[in-house]
């Protein structure tokens, strides 16, 4: 009788979206999956946080590019429905509230953005606006097609043509601002369509362009809501997993990975409590810089990973409400006055600005279980600039209270005049005083636009500030989307998904752009002595990058790429396609003939130069 094969074995460090993901798709393949989460819950930053009957979305709270997420459900073989997983379309997408009291609404409604467009651009905007969407509808499906489902592991892969031949259509070197000013020339639509950069923790006067593809998406495809709280799709994505024998030990924190020789092969990790956990596979879900840090051997690449820019924190506000706020929709986003400035102060400063744009989110309003009967869920996001230090000490997970601690004062008011804005670089004590400030400034601020007094509804507030994020889910600089995406911070240029061995010149040129294309370049020639063998990551520092519908293309990435080098079978790639069978007769695309079109052009104007000649 022949000799049963060995099933193969991979850990997950860390059971955020893409551990979640990526483990579900290896039990798919046949592996023997075991994940392990520090952490009670599952989910990282997609979690959730409850208090007495309300319930809050600890991280993202809107979905978008909804087809990425059927994609990994019908690549394990099932759908969101057959889950249990109700989506429900947010109608409007937002409110947008300024300071002189106006609001603009957004939706994907084109005959509600014709309203809102034309009130502000006036009528020949609105061709604009239907032209800005044919330019965020190219970045959006040229990305997914050639950035978000392909992997880039050396400078190789960005010299294929199929990408560089449409580079340009991306404007990776252009800021969002300056795509969105070519399209609206007021600058209160300028900020309306520029503030999504917000999602990739960058300011939209640095991101580039292509990251309009989030505003299309949200315009052209909507924003949907998870019933039961985001975090009720990475239960299902858990769910699919146990199916297939994944096993989940949640408070189970990772020492170490064991990687043989140096910089050898994985060949798993040791736990806080000293047992090993073998394994011919480690794919590594906790934050890249933490593990490259933390749970490998200090080396020159670790220490260069350190001193890259982060994207931004944020101060989070869950409050309880015993009453409604029928002014506040599911989505609210209230902009600086100093639009430019605030952005600075976060990405330049690291402070928290003196007047901060923040987002809200009422998930009661469009899911009822969020909140008691009568009563509001509140959840309010002010981007702030990431830590600048890594002391050991970090404030209490979370900061608990009523809603009569009030401080007296505003973030301008408590600054220096020399410095505007805190510094987020103070002693972790201070931070909740620099919470009570924020928290005085966002309720004024919505009082005042809204005409809705939350302060007296609160009941009870749970908080989140950048040290909070860095002790929860280890995330260096408590920088919440993971490492910034810059141009020279992404593709070729951003952490493989293979774990990378340190070489000696890193570190050599600082840790610039120089440093990073030397990098790349020298990595080309070092084959695959660059490479930890089995050791790979997932997650928001990783390629292709941040957001969980962009996380879970990473998974997938990340997964084939494993089912590769161990030379197994992929099993999505047969199967459910989810495409739609077509019609012969009815559904043959026929392009026009331009040649047609050229010789019409042609007949036209010899007619027009032989009427002139007879004038």
């Amino acid at each position: 009788m022949a000799e049963k094969t060995r099933q193969k074995t991979a850990v997950v460090i860390g059971a955020g979206v893409g551990g979640v993901a990526t483990a579900a798709r290896l039990a798919r393949a046949g592996y023997k999956v075991t994940v392990l989460e520090k952490n009670d819950f599952t989910g990282g930053r997609c979690s959730l946080l409850h208090h007495e009957g309300y319930r809050f979305d600890q991280g993202p709270s809107l979905l978008l590019l909804p087809e990425l997420f059927k994609q990994t459900f019908r690549e394990l073989g099932t759908t969101l429905e057959a889950e249990g997983v109700e989506l429900v379309k947010c109608e409007p997408n937002y409110n947008i509230w300024f300071q002189d009291g106006e609001r603009v609404q957004m939706s994907s409604d084109l005959a509600v953005m014709k309203h809102e467009v034309e009130k502000w651009e006036g009528k020949d905007g609105y061709e604009r606006y239907l032209q800005f969407l044919g330019e965020s509808h190219r970045h959006y499906e040229l990305s997914v097609e050639h950035v978000l489902l392909r992997n880039f592991t050396t400078l190789l892969s960005m010299l294929r043509w199929s990408f560089l031949s449409r580079i340009l259509d991306l404007h990776p070197f252009v800021s969002i601002w300056s795509r969105a000013s070519k399209y609206f020339w007021t600058e209160r639509m300028r900020r309306v369509f520029t503030f999504g950069s917000m999602y990739m923790g960058m300011s939209p006067f640095d991101a580039p362009g292509t990251y309009s593809l989030l505003q299309y998406t949200e315009l052209a495809e909507g924003i949907w809501y998870p019933i039961g709280g985001f975090h009720r799709v990475v239960r299902a994505l858990v769910e699919v997993g146990e199916r297939m024998g994944v096993v989940y030990r949640l408070s189970t924190g990772v020492k170490r990975i064991l990687v043989d020789g140096p910089g050898g092969s994985a060949r798993g990790v040791v736990l806080e409590s000293g047992e090993v956990v073998e394994a011919d596979v480690v794919v590594n879900n906790s934050d890249l810089v933490y593990a490259y840090s933390e749970l490998l051997p200090e080396s020159t690449y670790s220490a260069a990973l350190k001193k890259r820019e982060g994207s931004c924190s944020s101060i989070s506000f869950y409050w309880a409400l015993n009453g409604k706020v029928p002014e506040l929709q599911a989505h609210n986003i209230f902009l600086a006055e100093d639009y430019r400035e605030s952005f600075d102060s976060i990405f330049k400063k690291h402070l928290i600005p003196d007047q901060p744009s923040f987002y809200v989110n009422v998930p009661s309003r469009v899911d009822p279980s969020a909140a008691p009967e009568g009563c509001e869920s509140v959840v309010v996001l002010v981007p702030v600039g990431h830590l600048l230090d890594n002391p050991a000490a970090v404030s209490p997970t979370h900061l608990n209270g009523s809603a009569n601690g009030h401080v007296n004062g505003s973030i301008k008011s408590a600054s220096p005049s020399s410095q505007p804005g805190l510094e987020s670089s103070q002693d972790p004590q201070d931070w909740p005083a620099m919470i009570a400030l924020a928290r005085n400034t966002i309720l004024a601020t919505i009082k005042a636009r809204t005409g809705a007094d939350l302060a007296p509804l609160i009941v009870n507030e749970i908080s989140n500030s950048p040290h909070t994020w860095r002790s929860t889910f280890n995330l260096d600089k408590g920088a919440i989307l993971g490492l910034s995406h810059s141009f020279f911070n992404v593709l070729a240029f951003r952490p493989s998904t293979r774990a990378r061995k340190a070489h000696w010149v890193d570190g050599k040129l600082g840790s610039g752009v120089p440093e990073r294309i030397v990098q790349v370049v020298v990595d080309c020639f070092r084959g695959e002595g660059r490479d930890v063998k089995g050791l790979y990551f997932v997650g928001a520092s990783a390629h292709p990058g941040t957001g969980v519908p962009i996380v879970l293309a990473g998974a997938k990435l990340v997964a084939e790429q494993i089912l590769e080098d161990e030379g197994d079978d992929v099993p999505w790639s047969t199967g459910l396609s989810g495409k739609v069978v077509k019609n012969a007769k009815l559904d043959t695309v026929e392009k026009p003939d331009w040649n047609w079109y050229l010789a019409g052009g042609i007949v036209m104007v010899l007619l027009v130069v032989m009427l002139l000649g007879s004038l």
